[in-house]
């Protein structure tokens, strides 16, 4: 039985992602839980986060989860989404520089201030902010009957950059390219934000649920 586990540190956007799973799930059983064994037992992770790293990896310390996490990124079907995503790298510009979990190769930088747009030269709003397309770089099954280009919906002001490029799944433009999506392993992690992100975003969260890891 599939039973998914929705990581509670106090920083996720915790009802619409679990919402957005739960209309999906096909009676899977959903956890919002902060508690190591329910996440361990789990089969599938989801590992959501908005605000400031350094909060983020506080609470993870706090609550005793950095070491879960990075056991269940090597063990099951795993889903990073947003600060999710960025606390998987190894460090991370925001806060004068913060240490992610280091379960990807990678750091997470800052756009600037002087980000400009390709065609007008004005300049861009940080944080990026809005619907975006995401150019699909690599197959995957998480893509499956998601259209190439698809628009998802984002906020941040900071992007991943892993050391590796093969990792980049899913890529987006804004002043420049950044990956919206990484792939390492079982694990399936993005910039965007599924649960916002209308029939594209469910789509990926019910493949997802049916997501072996493999």
């Amino acid at each position: 039985m599939t039973t998914i586990a929705v990581i509670d540190y106090g920083m996720g956007n915790l009802r619409s992602v679990s919402k957005a799973v739960e209309h999906v799930a096909n009676g899977a059983t959903i956890h919002v839980t902060s508690d190591p064994k329910i996440i361990l037992r789990s089969s599938h992770v989801i590992f959501p986060g908005v605000g400031a790293i350094r909060g983020c990896m506080d609470e993870l310390h706090r609550l005793e989860l950095a070491d879960v996490i990075r056991e269940c990124a090597q063990l099951k079907p795993f889903l990073g989404i947003c600060l999710g995503m960025q606390a998987l790298l190894e460090f991370n510009e925001e806060n004068e520089g913060t240490e992610g979990l280091g379960i990807i190769p990678g750091e997470v930088r800052y756009f600037g201030e002087q980000l400009l747009d390709d065609k007008s030269g004005e300049r861009l709003k940080i944080p990026h902010m809005g619907w975006n397309q995401v150019y699909q770089r690599t197959p995957h099954a998480l893509w499956e009957d998601i259209p190439d280009d698809s628009r998802f919906y984002f906020v941040h002001g900071y992007y991943a950059k892993p050391k590796d490029d093969a990792c980049i799944a899913g890529e987006t433009h804004y002043g420049l390219d950044f990956a919206a999506a990484i792939v390492h392993k079982n694990i399936f992690a993005t910039q965007f934000h599924p649960e916002k992100s209308q029939r594209a975003g469910l789509t990926l969260l019910a493949n997802f649920v049916r997501w072996d890891g493999a």
